[in-house]
């Protein structure tokens, strides 16, 4: 069997830009693309935490050092620029890969600059404001 499981997520990231006349998609600084481990053309889910919209498109590698986070084409509708989001990838893989996998969980400020990486989706940096939830490692 097979599990879906967190592979990596960008967390609160600040949307710098939405764009309806693009053809779809979410372009991503490549330095945080490279920091999650992602690629251009995965699948991932985005999550807008100021509005609570959530959709499924796919990673375009933005220009490295930029910040950018932009939301493109029809996804422009429900996520605007200034609004706080995560992005989520996920993977598939066994049992046993499942039950020992670190994700790559990428913290951010306001600006879009890494903060922190952690291996705990459920932690937070000291200092951000957040609650943490579950347990560390969250492993059973």
């Amino acid at each position: 069997m097979q599990r879906t499981m967190l592979y990596a997520k960008l967390h609160r990231v600040t949307v710098s830009e939405a764009d309806m006349n693009y053809v779809g998609s979410v372009t991503i600084d490549r330095i945080l693309l490279k920091a999650a481990g992602m690629l251009a053309g995965e699948r991932v889910d985005v999550v807008d935490v100021t509005n609570g919209s959530r959709l499924t498109t796919y990673v375009i590698e933005g220009e490295a050092g930029s910040g950018q986070i932009c939301i493109n084409g029809a996804a422009a509708h429900l996520i605007a620029p200034g609004d706080i989001a995560i992005i989520i990838s996920y993977a598939q893989m066994g049992e046993v890969e499942a039950r020992s996998f670190v994700p790559r969980v990428v913290f951010v400020d306001h600006d879009n600059r890494i903060v922190e990486i952690s291996g705990d989706p459920g932690s937070a940096p000291d200092g951000a404001g957040l609650k943490v939830s579950g347990t560390s490692g969250g492993r059973s």
